[in-house]
């Protein structure tokens, strides 16, 4: 074979037996340019069906998230059937520091989960008040606090990981229960009349579907919040009579100690773990500026079961990744996602369970 190279053409010259016949074929090349513009069309058409492929994958984590407060809903439900009430946001026995009442109402929940493996040991550990913090604790085993429980976290959280204290010892959740518009417990009370909370859940709450007048369907029982969340705590500088703030701006000077581990411990029923109240309406930026680091922030007063004498009143927003919504569930099972820009009164209005005001508007 003859190959004879002329430009940009080559010239193939075949020679046969007989030599009857020479035929010839053009192969054509690639141009820098003709390249170049292939590079640009495929780059055009990945510009434009990356926010497509974007937005289905938002869709399926949305999707996700609003089943996971659908089985919450029902785990409610299936526990009020078996109990004839709704669980407790916390357990206090009226002594300061107690700690075997503690779990939280999602842990309280979590045997009624469907497919959940865990659940039967969550309620062994219920049934014979362990706390939380003690469970396990010896070289080789596994606490049941850092255990990742998926239906309590939101397909959409950045920073699905274990809290490590030492070791792997609890692990964040995504959906907090309404505690209500602000005040949380008043111990100065005693246990019998300590308890204030206007919310769905609260202290040492045995509350019934008779004891929401304002109607299940219209209050909150979960809203979203962001794992890891800013806080500060044992401000104690609010009496049980201090005003509920309406400025955000305001909660940054009212002090308390600053910490960066929120919502992160699915067990403790504590307000800024495992609920939310509705000071402000969703996704509202509380800012504080902490070494130097401006910090979107949650707070309370006291902590509950921590004093006999100061209230435990909270400022915990529901935040979420979900841009311009919170997925909320209502106490009658139903979910939805409520905008961000739902008005202040509603909000409130949602969040309490006898409070006979007019949830009126969009949301």
């Amino acid at each position: 074979m003859i190959k004879v190279f002329c430009g940009r053409k080559a010239f193939c010259a075949r020679s046969f037996k007989n030599r009857e016949r020479d035929f010839c074929r053009s192969v054509a090349g690639f141009t820098l340019v003709e390249l170049l513009v292939v590079i640009a069309i495929i780059g055009a058409l990945v510009g434009l069906l990356l926010p497509a492929v974007q937005a289905a994958r938002e869709a399926g984590r949305r999707m996700g998230c609003q089943n996971n407060l659908k089985q919450l809903g029902l785990a409610l439900h299936n526990f009020e059937n078996a109990f004839r009430r709704y669980p407790p946001s916390f357990g206090w026995s009226g002594t300061s520091g107690d700690a075997a009442l503690n779990w939280s109402a999602q842990s309280r929940l979590l045997p009624f989960v469907e497919d959940l493996a865990v659940g039967a040991d969550i309620q062994r550990q219920l049934s014979n008040d362990y706390h939380f913090a003690m469970l396990g604790g010896t070289a080789g085993t596994t606490l049941l606090s850092s255990l990742k429980i998926p239906v309590l976290l939101c397909p959409s959280e950045r920073k699905n990981e274990a809290r490590i204290d030492g070791t792997e010892r609890h692990y964040p959740l995504n959906y907090g229960v309404n505690m209500g518009t602000w005040k949380i417990l008043d111990p100065s009370l005693g246990v019998a009349g300590g308890t204030i909370g206007d919310g769905a859940f609260q202290v040492n709450g045995k509350l019934k579907p008779a004891s929401f007048s304002d109607g299940l369907s219209k209050t909150l029982a979960f809203s979203e919040v962001k794992a890891y969340t800013a806080y500060a705590r044992e401000a104690a500088t609010q009496t049980i009579s201090s005003p509920v703030p309406t400025d955000p701006s305001a909660i940054a000077a009212l002090g308390g100690t600053d910490k960066a581990t929120g919502h992160t411990e699915w067990v403790d029923g504590r307000v800024h773990q495992s609920g939310f109240t509705a000071v402000f309406p969703p996704n509202t930026r509380v800012m504080k500026t902490v070494s130097g680091v401006d910090q979107d922030i949650d707070w309370t007063n006291q902590r509950e079961g921590k004093s006999l004498t100061v209230p435990t009143l909270a400022a915990v927003t529901s935040r979420s990744y979900h841009s311009g919504l919170v997925h909320s569930a209502m106490m009658d099972g139903s979910v939805r996602g409520i905008a961000e820009s739902i008005d202040a009164a509603t909000w409130k209005a949602l969040a309490t369970r006898a409070g006979n005001e007019a949830a009126s508007g969009e949301y």
